[in-house]
């Protein structure tokens, strides 16, 4: 097939048309800009435009079917030029649909851990030799791609965005899998750009129930009340499984599950990891791999990247780097490692970056979420709030919201770079929490720091 890709260079869709190329299909495609490491690896695929921008004349009849990425909005040149021509125009999960119509589809949803729990999955697959296609939120270790496809494979397993699918279509993705297995891992409140209310977001997970396939099975974690009020009233799935935190302990920085042949050292950490471990169980023996080769392959995950990723470590401190944006996951991830690192000082830095976490009224959802930090900081960039058109917030709005007093906050990339250079690293973990980067902070510079 010939496939053309509208905004190519997105952090999904360049993996989706790799993914496709390797297929076999005959695969083209544009974008007005396309950063790292997008360009390069569509380069070296050679699937890299000529030259950025719109060119409704690449669009012609011969072409089979287009994909339409977030990026592009509705008045595209490309996307009115496919829509003139009547040619099929689908969103990015409605292609993994097509794809998938005949497999067993297998969908990872929640507000948090997602990205972890399929990737703890794919790891335990990889590691039995069992092949799957796959898609995927983030890069993994042992994996070329975050997008895999096939004709043979029986599984497919997808990560399950409830974000929108395209500027066409405003359905969330996970609404269009239509799955045969899934697994939702908790609901918070996430996205408020487009769910304004908690009730409006909860009816998304509700719908998503309700598009599983007749008969399906579904695992949910029992310890979020809402979602299980939610999974026990569900009709399509007749098989419901609830997972829970299991049995653990630490020791020396380093977390033991107990399991049926004792306790087991696991390379993640956290009350949140060790659930998301206990669903991917769960998943895992559903696609054929039972509980004792489940529990040698998780041995040897080390996470998926930026989700609580060690980026550096001497003999004086360690550095974790971590996606954590909204308020349950700041709060699950700050908890984690001071329970993992109670004999060292932890320093919680959180970057206020997304739309939700820059809204004044969203800002009290994180009432109390550093509060386990033995010191903690908040950077924010005024120019941030500009772009995304948002009201000013003031410091006093941030003490407030978070509840805590001793609370350090930055609007001066350079100010928060000196702060950090300035501190004595001596016995501690330094947890950096943001889908940014603190207005261009130099994570390789960090390691000098703490040598």
């Amino acid at each position: 097939m010939h496939i053309h890709f509208i905004a190519i260079g997105g952090s999904a869709m360049h993996n989706l048309a790799i993914a496709l190329h390797e297929k076999g299909d005959q695969v083209t495609g544009s974008d007005d800009e396309i950063f790292e490491p997008s360009k390069t690896r569509l380069k070296v695929k050679g699937l890299l435009p000529e030259e950025f921008g719109w060119f409704p004349e690449k669009l012609t009849s011969d072409i089979d079917a287009v994909i339409l990425g977030m990026h592009a909005k509705a008045d595209n040149p490309e996307l009115l030029k496919a829509t003139e021509l009547g040619l099929k125009i689908y969103s990015y999960p409605e292609y993994l649909f097509e794809h998938s119509k005949q497999k067993t589809r297998v969908v990872i949803g929640g507000s948090h851990g997602k990205t972890t729990i399929t990737a703890m999955i794919l790891h335990v697959m990889h590691y039995h030799d069992k092949e799957v296609d796959f898609m995927v939120g983030a890069q993994l270790e042992g994996f070329d791609t975050m997008v895999h496809l096939t004709e043979e494979n029986d599984f497919i397993l997808l990560e399950g965005d409830e974000y929108l699918s395209s500027a066409l279509d405003r359905r969330p993705k996970f609404h269009l899998y239509q799955p045969n297995i899934a697994l939702l891992s908790g609901i918070a409140w996430d996205h408020i750009n487009v769910f304004p209310t908690f009730e409006n977001y909860v009816d998304q997970f509700e719908l998503f129930l309700d598009s599983m396939t007749n008969g399906s099975t579904l695992v949910y974690n029992e310890e979020d009340d809402i979602l299980t009020q939610l999974a026990l009233n569900a009709k399509k799935p007749t098989r419901k499984h609830a997972y829970s935190t299991p049995e653990h302990t630490i020791d020396d920085a380093v977390t033991y599950l107990e399991t049926p042949e004792g306790p087991l050292p696991v390379e993640v950490f956290g009350k949140h990891n060790l659930q998301n471990i206990a669903g991917a169980k769960w998943i895992c023996q559903h696609m054929g791999v039972d509980q004792d080769d489940f529990y040698e392959a998780i041995n040897s995950f080390k996470g998926a990247s930026k989700r609580l990723e060690k980026i550096a470590e001497s003999n004086k401190a360690i550095v974790f780097k971590d996606y954590a944006h909204s308020p349950s996951k700041v709060l699950a991830t700050t908890k984690a490692v001071k329970a993992q690192f109670s004999s060292k000082v932890v320093l919680a830095c959180l970057e206020l970056h997304t739309y939700s976490s820059l809204n004044s009224e969203f800002l009290k959802e994180y009432k109390e979420a550093l509060n386990a930090a033995d010191e903690a900081v908040v950077f924010y960039s005024p120019k941030a709030l500009e772009i995304k058109q948002l009201e000013a917030i003031t410091e006093e709005q941030i003490f407030e919201a978070f509840g805590r007093k001793d609370l350090k906050i930055f609007t001066n990339p350079e100010a928060f770079r000196e702060f950090l250079k300035s501190k004595s690293y001596l016995d501690q973990v330094l947890l950096l929490m943001s889908s940014g980067n603190y207005g261009g902070l130099d994570f390789e510079e960090i390691k000098k720091w703490i040598q």
